[in-house]
């Protein structure tokens, strides 16, 4: 299908911190602080068993995953209705911990409740706390549908910038290609940054994919990646037949989303590639005319940063021809802190029928901007 008509039939928010100019060239803006903000538990009115860090995420077929983390160990229990106050309908889930280094996390909650009626608002409580209510929109059953992208948060005032932007675009899904808190292994920064998106993350799905800053592995120390990423952002990876959150597929609305990893194996004799061959085969562009890609590291690029990385270019040798010959529609990604967007393209050529790349790793991290 011609990304030309994508406007007439999806509204693609795309999101980014900086501006556009028609000059001979553009100033990007310098970077903005960090943003300072203290842990819930060192509040003196903070309640151990209220949730924190509340976030949700679509979870199959007319489903959805509420997470969220307490200090004290409290029930994974969800309670929701269609009317505030009115909860007719409950579900339990389960409860896990991590320990990084030194670090203990709380106790993380996820459940899944549903089955869930389209464009509809729907209120919750999480675990015991009554007195906090949240809300959700569930997305449209079809078209149209609205996503706001955005990659390379971070904690800063760019990401608050960013933030509130996209809460302005009425939205319907916020789709994350990598790079969430920019903890790099000081575990706290998980912490505040669950606090800084969940007034936006409970009441629209946020769906992520893995980024460079999330692999937080050291060497003979912690060698296991994405320890916390895992733990925290949960994501519908066995939903879609995959072996591992960091890469899995849903659909919602008409469009099928393939959420890829770009730091985690993808050669051809690998689980990734295989899952991705098996998932494509099932896509029916009867019932998802849309078919669209996130990764982290783009596979085109001209700005000066990251140019040449094994994550790019390999991942581009081994599974461009997969997305190609499915005609994925675009291909969205972040790892530069840039935005920029090619026409569709294939093997290095403008091609009619190969994938729009848009670059949107711009979300407001403490690095700034790609300036070359």
């Amino acid at each position: 299908m011609a990304v030309n008509n994508l406007v007439m039939i999806l509204a693609l928010a795309l999101v980014f911190a900086g501006a556009v100019d028609f000059g001979f060239s553009y100033d990007r803006p310098p970077r903005r602080k960090s943003l300072s903000k203290p842990l819930l538990k060192d509040l003196e009115e903070y309640d151990p068993a209220s949730p924190q860090q509340v976030h949700i995420s679509l979870s199959g077929t007319n489903k959805m995953r509420i997470s969220w983390i307490t200090s004290d160990d409290t029930p994974a229990i969800v309670k929701y209705g269609i009317s505030s106050g009115d909860y007719k309908f409950s579900a339990n889930g389960s409860t896990s911990e991590y320990q990084y280094l030194t670090y203990n996390s709380g106790v993380i909650h996820d459940v899944v409740i549903g089955p869930l009626n389209p464009d509809t608002v729907y209120y919750y409580i999480c675990g015991t706390n009554y007195s906090q209510e949240f809300s959700f929109k569930t997305p449209p059953a079809s078209f149209p549908i609205k996503f706001a992208v955005s990659g390379d948060l971070g904690q800063s005032e760019w990401t608050n910038s960013t933030l509130q932007h996209i809460e302005k675009s009425n939205y319907d899904v916020l789709l994350l290609p990598g790079d969430l808190s920019y903890a790099d292994l000081y575990q706290p920064l998980w912490d505040t940054f669950g606090q800084i998106v969940q007034p936006m993350a409970t009441k629209r799905p946020w769906m992520v994919t893995q980024g460079n800053h999330e692999i937080e592995k050291i060497t003979g120390i912690h060698p296991e990646p994405f320890t916390s990423y895992n733990a925290r952002w949960v994501m519908p990876y066995e939903e879609s037949g995959s072996s591992s959150n960091l890469f899995y597929s849903f659909e919602v609305s008409g469009v099928h989303v393939l959420m890829l990893g770009s730091y985690t194996e993808f050669g051809h004799d690998s689980a990734q590639y295989n899952w991705l061959q098996s998932d494509l085969k099932k896509v029916d562009r009867r019932k998802t005319p849309w078919l669209i890609a996130l990764i982290h590291a783009p596979w085109y690029n001209s700005n000066e940063a990251h140019q040449g990385e094994y994550e790019s270019t390999g991942m581009k040798s081994s599974m461009e021809d997969l997305l190609y010959g499915a005609r994925v529609d675009v291909v969205f990604a972040g790892h530069v802190h840039a935005y920029e967007r090619f026409t569709n393209i294939y093997k290095d050529q403008a091609n009619k029928c190969g994938p729009m790349h848009i670059t949107i790793g711009d979300g407001g991290n403490r690095e700034g901007l790609a300036t070359k």
